[in-house]
């Protein structure tokens, strides 16, 4: 075998593990709260749907206090329920109807989701949006994502229509500008092959290597549309969004945050920030409700 027919399984490997960060690890119920950090646990279906835990419930009608339904879009590897674990009850707690939903699956892959062609998955956004819209009679809803899921949106928003229907994207150490991944991506012109590897097995991974042709076109002529109100959160941690402050957005009405300017001590990476760190799900409480907004600090941990 040639060195670099060798050296492809591993690369490819390495790519799969590092973006796999960005998943929280699969819970064997609804009602734990873990970092993802291992996959050995057994899957919780999505038919679960997490009714016992407030979300996902149809019969949700908002308030005059929180008017817009908020939906929740799930990282790489992620699923409606397992990413949500921890900030979907936070908000249900604090008065929001709150919604999840799986896409970019693919076929013979169960729980893993967010791997199919990012421009089908911000489709399959765009009905569920409508969906949820028309059970709780709402106008506009707020979408708060994780990872590819803070980024995908924003797809939805500039060539889908949605910026008719949403009001606010929140991203938490979204792949605005895909990654690196530290690097590893550099080392797919040396490895023929790899690049068409990824893009037939994992589309979803390779429109976020850094300078795809998903990303150029999303980026191009700027990074918002008008009407909506934009808010990145991340971390200086981060180990897969990298460089960390290539997540950032530019134009009006964005608000770019940086979790350690909120609470030096937060040592938050990827996949912590969108799953169980309560500063950062303040920040997002916020960025929902600016009118109602307190400060975020370190002391948010309890809050």
């Amino acid at each position: 075998m040639l060195p670099w027919k060798r050296a492809l399984g591993p690369l490819t490997a390495l790519l799969l593990a590092a973006t796999s960060l960005a998943t929280p690890a699969v819970a064997a119920a609804p009602t734990a709260a873990t970092a993802p950090t291992s996959v050995s646990a057994p899957a919780v279906p999505a038919v679960s749907a997490s009714s016992s835990s407030g979300w996902n419930d149809y019969s949700c009608k908002p308030s005059a206090a929180h008017p817009r339904p908020v939906v929740l879009v799930h990282g790489t590897l992620g699923n409606a329920i397992d990413n949500w674990l921890g900030l979907a009850p936070y908000l249900v707690n604090r008065g929001y109807c709150v919604f999840s939903l799986d896409y970019g699956q693919l076929p013979g892959v169960p729980f893993f989701h967010g791997l199919g062609p990012i421009d089908a998955s911000a489709g399959q956004l765009a009905t569920y949006v409508d969906k949820v819209l028309a059970a709780t009679g709402a106008a506009k809803v707020d979408v708060v994502g994780h990872s590819q899921g803070g980024m995908m949106p924003r797809y939805y928003l500039k060539f889908l229509g949605g910026a008719a229907k949403v009001n606010a994207l929140v991203g938490l150490a979204p792949s605005n500008r895909g990654s690196t991944l530290l690097g590893l991506s550099r080392l797919l012109p040396y490895f023929p092959g790899a690049g068409e590897l990824l893009n037939e097995k994992t589309p979803g991974l390779a429109d976020q290597v850094a300078g795809s042709a998903f990303l150029t076109k999303l980026n191009a002529g700027g990074d918002t549309v008008p009407g909506v109100r934009y808010t990145v959160i991340a971390t200086r941690y981060d180990e897969v969004v990298t460089p960390y402050r290539s997540q950032f957005l530019t134009g009006p009405n964005v608000r770019n945050v940086l979790l350690q300017d909120l609470c030096p001590v937060d040592l938050s990476e990827h996949v912590a920030i969108g799953t169980i760190d309560r500063i950062a799900f303040h920040e997002v409480n916020n960025a929902l409700d600016p009118a109602r907004a307190t400060p975020t600090t370190c002391a948010s941990v309890i809050g």
